[in-house]
């Protein structure tokens, strides 16, 4: 465990899973991190802390995040046939 008590084991997202969480906050997209551990809401600049593969959504439990944080903007969504 890192000194600011995050698990420093890397923790991985099922990529389904992402499709479906949003920010508690905005109802936005999250982005997954993988240096940290985090799914980032670029919007509300909070990363909410993956702990044993489960995301915790709690805006009480989420670091705010600098700029400097953000990841780089994400790719375009595809979307299926309507």
């Amino acid at each position: 465990m890192a000194a600011d008590g995050r698990d420093v084991r890397k923790a991985n997202v099922d990529p389904k899973l992402l499709e479906l969480l949003a920010c508690p906050l905005t109802k936005g997209p999250l982005a997954w991190d993988p240096e940290r551990g985090e799914l980032i809401s670029r919007v509300a600049k909070l990363a909410y802390p993956v702990r044993d593969g489960i995301p915790i959504m709690l805006p009480s439990e989420a670091r705010t995040i600098s700029a400097d944080d953000v990841l780089p903007p994400a790719p375009p969504r595809l979307s299926g046939p309507s």
